[in-house]
């Protein structure tokens, strides 16, 4: 089974799934212009209802606004984006909204609100909570970023990373081999990226073997997520 571990609600999100050969996807709102995450939510609470066994929905909410917890009733797990809803994600704030019980996936990698090291500070406050950083952990996927990414890992056995947009497999590979399989998610971020391509990153990455593949395309996600 292939796991999406991030997506997106948008008209064409089924039908990409079915041309990228991906089971089940996790599905969160995309920004919110001109009205708040409570509306931004309905709209893929009801994406998901039409298709209960394929799509499971993660609330996006920001943590700054007032009545932000209550938008997570019903919900599988949190998606937060410090960069789009300006917060820093190891601000006090972000506190309130982790249960620990829910799993939560964080936009990663964005300068002074959300890099590996400041989503590692809001991990070590909640170890019975899953956090998973996309974008691998950081976005530049070179010197400082990646060495913090590994650092953040390192520190917080409870933080996972996505593939959505790293484009160096030996980065994979990397966080493979320091610090198992079960430490990494495949996600596409679709519409921002296309699942056939991001696919792709895992099945050619030279060092994963079948196993690997089927652990990092579909097992860890069905385990920390659905």
């Amino acid at each position: 089974m292939i796991v999406d571990s991030l997506t997106f609600a948008d008209d064409g999100l089924v039908a990409a799934l079915d041309e990228a050969g991906i089971d089940r996807a996790i599905v969160c709102a995309p920004r919110a212009r001109g009205h708040g995450y409570d509306v931004a939510n309905e709209r893929v609470t009801a994406l998901v209802s039409a298709q209960p066994d394929r799509l499971v929905a993660f609330a996006r909410i920001d943590p700054l606004a007032p009545g932000a917890v209550s938008q997570l009733d019903g919900a599988r797990g949190l998606f937060l984006h410090p960069w789009e809803d300006a917060f820093r994600i190891n601000e006090p704030a972000v506190d309130a909204v982790v249960d620990g019980e829910r799993p939560v996936i964080v936009a990663t990698g964005y300068p002074f609100v959300s890099e590996a090291l400041q989503l590692a500070e809001l991990a070590r406050r909640h170890p019975d909570t899953t956090f998973v950083a996309t974008n691998g952990g950081q976005i530049n996927i070179s010197g400082l970023g990646q060495e913090d990414a590994f650092l953040a890992l390192e520190a917080c056995p409870n933080l996972f990373v996505q593939t959505s947009g790293v484009y160096r497999e030996d980065f994979l590979e990397g966080v493979v081999e320091r610090f198992g399989v079960e430490r990494l998610l495949y996600a596409s971020a679709f519409p921002q990226f296309d699942p056939r391509l991001e696919l792709l990153r895992v099945r050619w990455a030279p060092k994963f073997g079948e196993q690997a593949q089927a652990a990092v395309l579909g097992g860890n996600a069905a385990r920390l997520l659905l």
